[in-house]
């Protein structure tokens, strides 16, 4: 599978290390008073969804970055790749 990266061009996934479900970019508030059921949430309940999804990739065998990939993991085609940094920055 070709990860097209949006600075590099088409990788071989095998470059890269998949972490999971980019919603982890989405961390919870520390401070906030359900703070602890955020957080078992956070690390311990994913979905693994059969179609389209959005997972984080990081470049490990080249640039170090990190991606999110929008995939169907049904037929493993890519529907997008951006930056994680970008992604974190608009807050989706």
């Amino acid at each position: 599978m070709l990860i097209p990266h949006p600075l590099l061009g088409p990788r071989d996934a095998q470059e890269f290390t998949y972490l999971g479900d980019a919603s982890l970019l989405n961390r919870p508030d520390p401070d906030a008073p359900n703070a602890l059921e955020a957080f078992c949430d956070y690390v311990f309940l994913r979905d693994n969804p059969a179609g389209v999804h959005r997972e984080l990739w990081f470049h490990e065998q080249g640039d170090r970055s990190w991606l999110v990939v929008t995939r169907n993991t049904l037929t493993h085609e890519i529907l997008d790749v951006e930056l994680a940094t970008d992604v974190a920055r608009r807050g989706t």
